[in-house]
């Protein structure tokens, strides 16, 4: 039977690599008793594929992972005895059964959705020039950049890969930016990567630190002759 896990990844557990990630659940399905499969061979190991890696110093509200369990109980009573075992800064937010011929979370990934706003007080005046250069940024037909691979530099036009980007006013009435952009692995755009090159528009020095990045949810696609995004989650069905 296919589970697919959202969590969360909130506080300091966003200095926590990918790797690191996929050991500490690897462990947390053990402490909790999950009826998680092996695979087969001399050294087994839990049938596990995350979906796309979370940039580290990112938080997320949307994270996902698919797992192989011989049998379960109630989606409810599993996110409790899960997050049992799991830290305040990680926690279950839903558990839910997945069709057996569901692409795996990893391959279909699509696009994302992010939350970023300035890292602290400091940086707000700042923050106000960005957000005002956002329409100006997106009027270009092409925005490239450069960058490395293993074979060397590529320049790129991230422009198509960029879906929305629009500001609004959070709780305490500060313009934050909603970015949907392309993820996954054939598209794939970092939203760190956009905003250095916004400050780059804006004549702005770089600033690895000025902005704090939530991602607030991760898309696959379906349909073909309408193609549309919908959430990872959504693909599933609450077990009773």
């Amino acid at each position: 039977m296919k589970i697919r896990i959202r969590f969360t990844k909130t506080e300091d557990m966003r200095f926590i690599g990918h790797l690191d990630m996929m050991r500490f659940f690897q462990k947390v399905m053990r402490r909790a008793g999950v009826d998680i499969c092996y695979s087969g061979g001399f050294s087994p190991h839990q049938i596990m594929s995350f979906a796309a890696p979370l940039g580290v110093g990112l938080t997320s509200h949307a994270e996902y992972v698919d797992i192989e369990v011989h049998s379960t109980e109630s989606s409810s009573v599993m996110i409790d005895r899960i997050n049992a075992s799991l830290t305040e800064q990680v926690q279950v937010v839903s558990y839910r059964r997945l069709a057996d011929d569901t692409p795996a979370a990893m391959s279909c990934v699509a696009a994302a959705d992010y939350t970023i706003g300035p890292h602290s007080a400091e940086y707000r005046t700042e923050w106000q020039q960005i957000v005002a250069g956002i329409p100006g940024f997106l009027a270009q037909d092409v925005i490239p950049v450069t960058k490395q691979t293993k074979k060397g530099e590529r320049t790129i036009d991230i422009r198509p890969l960029i879906y929305r980007m629009e500001t609004e006013d959070d709780e305490d009435g500060y313009s934050v930016i909603r970015l949907q952009a392309a993820a996954g692995s054939v598209d794939n755009l970092k939203p760190g990567l956009v905003m250095d090159t916004l400050r780059g528009y804006l004549g702005l020095e770089p600033a690895p630190f000025a902005t704090q990045i939530c991602r607030e949810e991760v898309y696959a696609l379906s349909g073909r002759e309408t193609p549309r995004f919908v959430s990872l989650e959504s693909l599933g069905e609450d077990i009773e």
